[in-house]
């Protein structure tokens, strides 16, 4: 039988969902809280792999399990189980050849911008000193839907089959102090979110023109964009899936 667990974390502790040698992730502590608890191995399969420090409002995984699940149990003792950092909030039942990654639809990221130095909100959001234009920032973030191929925001060496990515929604919203970029794709690169949240920077500093936007996406080249921002302030914070893969 497969499951699909769906699961909240603060990524400041982990390097990253998926797991490596020589580093804590988060795919780890739960693999081995879910195997202890159900007496045998669980290998999880994840939506996604967030990178070192970035955190999941909403992340899920799937996982094989000969065993009939009384599911609200296993949430509680799973619960029970994980640090404070995880959290799971639900799991269910999918048809045996649902996947957490391959059947996802879309995903969807925030990024937070301080506007202004903020003592609760500073490992949350990264703080930009400098003015920003905003206008120019959202009149430069509906360029990314005139194109698919998004090598030159992708991380280098990367052993992706493909940088294309439909992009389907993309906005600034400004919250009081806080500048928030909400982004959403059928799947997202290596580093996307963050070298796309760095080249608008520059954009809103007018460090780049709006119009540039263009040739740097076109130049399928990482050096033409911009830094990458940094991963605490980066949260994944939903996955969409088709609403028949559940039994």
């Amino acid at each position: 039988m497969r499951y699909f667990i769906e699961l909240s974390y603060n990524g400041r502790d982990y390097h990253g969902w998926q797991s490596q040698p020589n580093a804590l992730s988060v795919q780890e502590v739960i693999e081995k809280s879910l195997s202890t608890l159900l007496g045998a191995p669980i290998s999880l399969t994840g939506a996604g792999r967030t990178d070192a420090g970035v955190h999941a409002k909403q992340m899920f995984a799937h996982f094989d399990t000969g065993i009939a699940l009384v599911e609200t149990d296993v949430v509680y003792k799973l619960n029970a189980f994980l640090p404070k950092d995880i959290a799971i909030h639900n799991l269910f039942q999918v048809k045996a050849h649902a996947h957490a990654r391959f059947d996802a639809i879309s995903r969807t990221y925030l990024y937070r911008i301080a506007l202004k130095k903020n003592a609760f909100t500073g490992k949350e959001a990264y703080y930009v000193k400098q003015q920003l234009n905003i206008s120019k920032m959202q009149e430069a973030s509906k360029i990314l839907f005139d194109y698919k191929d998004f090598k030159c925001f992708s991380k280098s060496n990367t052993d992706v089959k493909t940088y294309h990515c439909t992009v389907m929604a993309c906005d600034w919203v400004l919250k009081e102090d806080e500048l928030q970029l909400w982004i959403t794709a059928d799947r997202f690169l290596r580093n996307m979110v963050r070298a796309i949240v760095g080249t608008m920077i520059g954009i809103g500093t007018e460090k780049i023109m709006v119009e540039d936007l263009h040739q740097i996406i076109q130049s399928k080249d990482r050096s033409e964009a911009g830094y990458s921002v940094p991963a605490h302030a980066l949260y994944l914070t939903a996955v969409a899936y088709p609403d028949d893969i559940k039994l």
